[in-house]
Parts: C-alpha cells; structure tokens; sequence
C-alpha cells in the first residue's frame, strides 16, 4: 500500500512539473490550438456549405483536429525535458519507472482533455451541432479516447525524444497503433450525436475502455526500458 502511494504521489509530481511547464510556454499551447482550429475551419471550406454535409462528418474531423494536435502536445512534453537532460535525471532517482510513465501521461491527458473540450466547442460552433443532449455520452467518449491517446502517446513520445527525426517518426510509430481508437472514437461520437438509435454506444465505449486497458498496462511495463538507453 505504501508503494502505490509513493509511486502515486511521484506520478503527481511528475504530471504537475509538466502542467506548470507547460503554463510557463503557454504560446507553444496556444499554438497548438491555433492550428487544431486551423485544421478544423479548413475541412469545413473543403466540405462546403451543406450544413448536413458538415454535421455528419462531424465527429470524424473533430479527432483528426485533435489527433494532430495531440501529436504536437504529447511530443512537447517530452522534448521539454530533453533541452537540460532532465529526463535522464530523472531516470536515475530510485523510484519505480512506471511513477515516471504515470506523470507523463496523466500531464498528456490533461492537455488531451482540454484540447478535446476547446475543439468540441469549436465543432458545434463551426458546423451547427448542438450538443445540449449528448453531453454525458461526449463526455464518456472524450475522456476514454484521450486516456488511450495519452497512454500511447507517452510511450512513443519517450521511443522518439532522442531521435533527429523525431517530428516525423512520432506520428509514423503511433498513427497505426491508435487506428482502432480512432475508429472507436469517432463511431462513439457518431452515434451520442445521433441519439444512439441503435444502442451502438456502448459497445463503442467498452471497445475504448479495452484500449485504454491494454495500451496503459503495455506502457508502464515498458517505459522503463525507454529511459536505460
């Protein structure tokens, strides 16, 4: 009991240096937003101005927009700590490396989430979705979508930190692996849009929560590899 709360209370520790980081390079935050919504105002010209047209491919834009951009915040949080070797520092502290996983994909959830929650509104603003009843099932889908994204995210953010191609390797290693989740999502977000007519939903939402399971347990077991290279 005493070791998962010290490894809890380092995973927090960890998460929340990264949060204030990232608070502190707040233009580098923004304009990871800016360009989330770039991404999102461009597939809306692209489509043109049907407004069904635009409310059924909806969803799918939405986690593209934020796909991109989680790929810019989740390989942020990691290049942070590579410009003073903070982070084989912090490998060589006598603590379990799974805390070290856990910090960083709790900080890369938080920025997921709130990533997920601006794009969202964003979507309904853009495209005309009104979104006053979905909210439970949206909610549901968001946390579960970027709590895999995080914990792949994570891990392949650390296999690519020291990389000189790394911008280009992060999103060719982790693109297939979230394929499934990306499906997932977007069917979950889909369907809550669309009432659940079919009581789809929560297949969609167990099929995210396997996900997540799989790819935090492979993460943590994992990770500490990473950081003995």
């Amino acid at each position: 009991m005493n070791g998962f709360r010290q490894t809890a209370g380092v995973a927090l520790t960890i998460a929340r240096k990264d949060a204030l980081a990232e608070l502190r390079g707040k233009h580098a935050a923004t304009s990871t937003l800016f360009f989330a919504a770039i991404v999102l105002l461009l597939f809306g010209f692209a489509l043109g101005p049907d407004s069904r047209r635009l409310q059924e491919a909806a969803p799918g834009l939405l986690w593209l927009a934020i796909v991109f951009a989680g790929l810019l915040a989740v390989g942020r949080l990691h290049l942070i700590e590579t410009q003073d070797a903070a982070l084989e520092q912090l490998a060589l502290y006598p603590i379990d490396r799974r805390a070290i996983y856990a910090g960083k994909a709790l900080s890369g959830l938080a920025a997921m989430l709130v990533l997920g929650i601006v794009l969202l509104g964003a979507v309904a603003i853009l495209y005309g979705i009104d979104l006053a009843g979905a909210w439970p099932a949206l909610a549901a889908t968001l946390l579960l979508g970027c709590i895999g994204f995080a914990a792949v995210g994570t891990f392949y953010a650390g296999v690519t930190v020291r990389m000189a191609a790394r911008e280009v390797m992060l999103p060719l290693l982790m693109l297939p692996v979230i394929a499934p989740l990306l499906l997932a999502a977007v069917k979950a977000t889909a369907t809550a849009l669309g009432g659940d007519p079919f009581g789809e939903l929560g297949a969609w939402l167990q099929l995210l929560a396997g996900y997540d399971i799989v790819m935090l347990i492979a993460g943590a077991g994992t990770y500490g590899f990473l950081l003995e290279e």
